[in-house]
């Protein structure tokens, strides 16, 4: 049951026993039921539109009822059903005006006792003011744990609110995540086969059928190692990189210059462990870069400088001495490049790209490690 609802139903039981108190004043019956029905009218059926309707329209309210059920209590000759009309006065305060204000009130009431003797006076006046401030007290404790349950149920459709929001960022996420993953892995490997591919053909025109087998059996090599990557990226179990990134690295330096790149390798500073996801984008970065080198750079020779000479951070170079870029380089221009900086960029590092026409070209990736 509702605040408003249970002090509608006190106000209805007051009212039937206002006529307890008046009895011995048969002839105030009569007056005390209509003073009383007013009150009650007010108190029922204005209540809840004054709620809705202001500061100003509440204060009004209490105006007018104080002084009525002050009245109310005269004609019932303290009739006990006026006294809890005064009680359902305090409580539309508490839930009208600040908490102040129904003290103000409640300390008000008792002064209706003031025509009594001293002593009973007294002694009415302390136990009214005592019932007074005990029905605002349990009207603020009501009041408050109504606003705290309200605020924990919106609290709560927040927090569902931003749980979906978060799996639905995380499922763009992984989702991004596999994107980059079979474009980096798959795409590095089908490179690979697709110039061992191209070269076998260009042999065996010549009739060195043995180093054309060779080269068909390295493009086998690198197909299966595709599959293999699709199986883990798409499953999402892949594991840890077992071997060091440099090596890692100087692994792909090898294949491209067995895809008819010559590509060095350097290491400068001492190799370090850095976290896995750290070696994991370094590694990709070099497979992005080396992947670019064969299909778009035209080079002769490149180059893969991985720098460890800064303490807190890894520094990775791809230089080749390709067509390069007309002017400025696109900062978003295919898959591979967009994936890598979002890749990096969840790290805390920075892409860059230095690149002049018929001068090749360098990226440069630089990660916290």
């Amino acid at each position: 049951m509702s605040v408003n609802r249970a002090l509608a139903v006190l106000t209805l039981v007051a009212y039937v026993t206002l006529p307890l108190g008046s009895a011995k004043y048969e002839t105030l019956v009569l007056p005390t039921l209509v003073a009383g029905l007013v009150y009650a009218a007010i108190a029922i059926a204005g209540f809840p539109w004054v709620q809705r309707h202001g500061r100003a329209w509440a204060i009004a309210y209490v105006c007018v009822q104080l002084p009525l059920g002050f009245t109310l209590f005269s004609l019932s000759g303290a009739a006990v059903g006026s006294v809890l009309l005064l009680v359902v006065l305090v409580c539309h305060t508490v839930l009208l005006l600040p908490l102040p204000v129904a003290f103000g009130v409640a300390v008000l009431i008792p002064l209706i006792h003031l025509p009594m003797a001293p002593l009973d006076g007294l002694r009415e006046g302390l136990g009214t003011l005592a019932v007074m401030v005990f029905a605002a007290v349990v009207t603020e404790l009501v009041v408050r744990e109504k606003r705290a349950r309200e605020d924990l149920a919106e609290a709560h459709e927040r927090l569902r609110d931003q749980a979906a929001q978060a799996e639905q960022l995380a499922t763009i996420q992984e989702r991004n995540r596999l994107a980059r993953d079979i474009h980096d892995g798959l795409g590095h490997h089908l490179t690979v086969v697709q110039m061992m591919l191209q070269a076998a053909r260009a042999v065996i025109g010549t009739g060195d059928t043995e180093r054309a087998d060779g080269m068909l059996a390295k493009a086998q090599d690198q197909s299966r190692e595709a599959l293999a990557e699709v199986r883990r990226s798409v499953s999402a179990l892949r594991e840890p990189r077992s071997e060091p990134l440099a090596d890692a690295v100087r692994a792909l330096t090898e294949e491209t210059s067995a895809a008819g790149v010559p590509t060095g390798f350097e290491v400068k500073g001492t190799a370090r462990d850095t976290r896995a996801d750290v070696e994991e984008s370094l590694f990709r970065a070099a497979q992005e870069g080396l992947t670019n080198v064969r299909k778009h750079a035209r080079a002769t020779a490149a180059t893969v400088v991985l720098d460890y000479a800064v303490t807190d951070r890894v520094r990775l170079e791809v230089r080749d001495d390709g067509l390069g870029l007309a002017g400025d380089p696109p900062p978003d221009k295919g898959f591979g490049l967009v994936g890598l900086r979002e890749r990096v960029a969840g790290l805390g590092g920075s892409v860059s790209i230095e690149s002049e026409e018929g001068h090749g070209l360098t990226l440069t990736v630089e990660v916290p490690g």
